[in-house]
Parts: C-alpha cells; structure tokens; sequence
C-alpha cells in the first residue's frame, strides 16, 4: 500500500465525457480517485442542481468503476466571489457554497478545495478583504455543519498566492473546517517572483495541509503545461509536503484537444509516482 494517494482532476479529459466515462477512464490510467469541478461555467454550476437521481448515477459509477470522487475543485466563485461589492453577487456566492456543500455531503466527498479569490474580475482592495473575511465566517459555520472541509487553494493573484497569505485567514477563523490545499505551480511561480523558497512557504501551513494540487508552471504562466515543461522541483515538493503530513495529491493539468489524451494521463500519473516515490526517499 502506498503511503499516499494521487488522484486526478476531471478537466484533464474531455468534456464530452460522462462523469461514469471520466472515472473508468481515470481508474485505466492508474490514478486512485478523481477530483470534481465546479467551475464559473454554466454547464459546471448546473450540478449544483442534481436530485436523487443524478447523485445515485454518480454513486452507482463509483462502485462499478472502482473509483471514487474524493475532491471538488469549486472554482465557480471567479464569477460570484464571497468579497464583491455587490451584495446580490455575495449572497449568490455563499449559495453555490452551500450547495456544493449538500452534493459534497450527497456524493460522500470530503474537501471543497475553495479559491483563494476576494474578488477575480474587479480590483481588491480594502472593502473586497473585509467583505470576503465576513462571508469566510459564514461559509465556514455551513461547513462545520456538513461536516466537509473547505481548503485554500493558493491561486495566481497577489490577494492569496501563497501558504503564508492563506493561514492569515485559517489562524483568524481558527475553525478545524477551513485549511489549505496548496498549488505547488502557483506556489513556485509566486516564490521565483519574491525571490524566496516556495518548500520553506510550504511549512508555513504545517498542521493545516490537507491534499496538494500537483501542476507544472513556469514565470508569468500558471496552466495548460505538461508536466516537465516547467520549472516546478516535483520531487522537492513532493518530500517536503509528504513530511508535513500531506497523504493526498492531485495531478492537475488540462485535456488541450491532444487526441492522444488517454497517452497523457497515463505519462502523468508515471511521472508523479516518480516524483512521489522519490520524494518520500529524501
């Protein structure tokens, strides 16, 4: 048995598959579980509405592919951030929180990976903090009442770009249902631009790691890279968060209409085992 998990997120295939598709698929290229997205799209945000039915699908999939869904990756909260101005699109924003929260509960998933965004598409500033920070508290007692963990991501903006920047929140709310579920891409990118150690980050989260996001990236660019591409030290980060108690990693990239797709997953899931298992030698 390993001594750790790695699963995959579900846009690295294509979107004409079906989520039963997406498993099966993800169980073949060797991977131990698939990470759910609920993006600003309209199709994405639409399986916020499932009923019995759609949920008994997806549970029945699981079963017979052997493969579980044990992440949501909710980036929906681009479009209806928790810290906009607008009152209308904040209550929208805690909304689409709660009913990721009920399909979490509903599909027996245990972490909503959260963006670490105030705000994407408008500036922020001082009200956009304050106003995300006061509907962080309420996304946080919905949480503790689900008993579903919500993570920081660490995004690619400056507002909450590294481990540091997200356990100011963690430490303030100091709730066991909100912690941080680092990008190692985005960690490296906003360490190369401060000139400092994106591991030494990493240990600014110790006792708050609940998975890591394993994506490739290099200066000024934070996705649609294969793995090895980039400038990311897998085999570093690997060793530094399997020390800090991380036991689940996600291989992040996009499905970019290559169709030899299924080729890519398996060489991603090769190429992070590698690192992995290199990793826990260090």
């Amino acid at each position: 048995m390993t001594p750790y998990l790695l699963g995959l997120y579900e846009k690295s295939m294509p979107g004409t598959l079906s989520i039963p598709e997406k498993l099966s698929e993800a169980r073949q290229a060797g991977f131990d579980f698939l990470e759910l997205s609920i993006d600003e799209t309209d199709e994405k945000l639409a399986r916020l509405e499932w009923g019995r039915k759609e949920i008994r699908q997806v549970l029945d999939a699981e079963w017979e592919t052997g493969l579980p869904i044990r992440s949501i990756c909710l980036s929906g909260h681009r479009k209806y951030p928790m810290g906009h101005p607008d009152g209308q699109i904040r209550s929208r924003s805690l909304q689409i929180l709660e009913k990721a929260l009920i399909l979490a509960d509903s599909l027996g998933v245990r972490t909503i990976q959260l963006a670490g965004y105030d705000v994407y598409y408008l500036p922020s500033d001082e009200e956009t903090r304050a106003l995300f920070k006061d509907n962080l508290r309420h996304a946080v007692r919905m949480a503790a009442r689900f008993g579903v963990m919500l993570a920081f991501e660490t995004m690619e903006t400056p507002f909450m770009n590294t481990v540091e920047k997200a356990m100011s929140f963690v430490k303030e709310l100091d709730s066991p249902w909100l912690q941080i579920y680092p990008d190692i891409g985005n960690l490296t990118n906003a360490a190369a631009e401060a000139s400092m150690d994106p591991l030494k980050d990493l240990a600014a989260g110790a006792g708050h790691l609940t998975a890591m996001h394993l994506k490739e990236s290099v200066p000024g660019k934070f996705r649609d890279l294969f793995f090895g591409q980039g400038h990311v030290d897998f085999e570093a980060a690997a060793a530094a968060s399997l020390s800090l108690g991380v036991r689940r990693f996600v291989a992040e990239f996009w499905y970019l209409g290559s169709p030899d797709w299924r080729r890519d997953l398996a060489q991603a899931q090769v190429f992070l085992r590698r690192a992995l298992q290199a990793g826990s030698c260090l």
